[in-house]
């Protein structure tokens, strides 16, 4: 399974316009970038996309900021559209969440210090997951991290860097 971001290489800047620094973005959120794949194992009933930040994950003793989880993306799905619109159900019966709400949260690394590492992390799963979303993101996301388990067929990874322009 392959999965890309066609508005920067994987491993490359992310563009501003994806991130908490854009203009007009609320605050904690951003415009979400389109994201295809191609190649999914056989048996696939759903996807999960999961975006974090390695640096805030390797630097606390908490969780990273919870930046995007989307599950139950239907197995016919290619991808998602640039702009996810905010809310927990999505019109393909999916649901994201991320630390700000039912909303993709772009990266929002400091003016200063080094790029951080997001990771965006697609799974392919042999089952859809019974799994509501709740107030609490990293509830949600942990419940959706521990019902996968047994049910990845395949993974792909991507990611890109950012700091905020100072």
């Amino acid at each position: 399974m392959t999965m890309t971001i066609p508005a920067f290489p994987d491993g490359g800047l992310i563009p501003v316009k994806f991130s908490q620094s854009a203009e007009g973005a609320a605050p904690g959120e951003g415009t979400s970038p389109a994201i295809s794949w191609a190649n999914p194992p056989a048996g696939t009933q759903s996807f999960v996309l999961h975006m974090h930040d390695l640096d805030m994950a390797r630097n606390r003793t908490t969780e990273d900021q919870a930046h995007w989880v989307v599950w139950n993306i239907p197995a016919t799905a290619t991808g998602l559209p640039e702009g996810v619109p905010r809310g927990s159900q999505l019109s393909d019966g999916s649901y994201q969440i991320s630390a700000t709400g039912p909303v993709y949260r772009g990266p929002g690394a400091g003016a200063t210090g080094p790029l951080h590492h997001y990771m965006f992390e697609l799974f392919a799963l042999d089952t859809k997951l019974d799994v509501p979303p709740t107030a609490d993101a990293f509830e949600t996301r942990a419940n959706v991290l521990k019902a996968m388990q047994g049910h990845v067929l395949g993974k792909a990874v991507y990611g890109g860097l950012f700091r905020r322009p100072k």
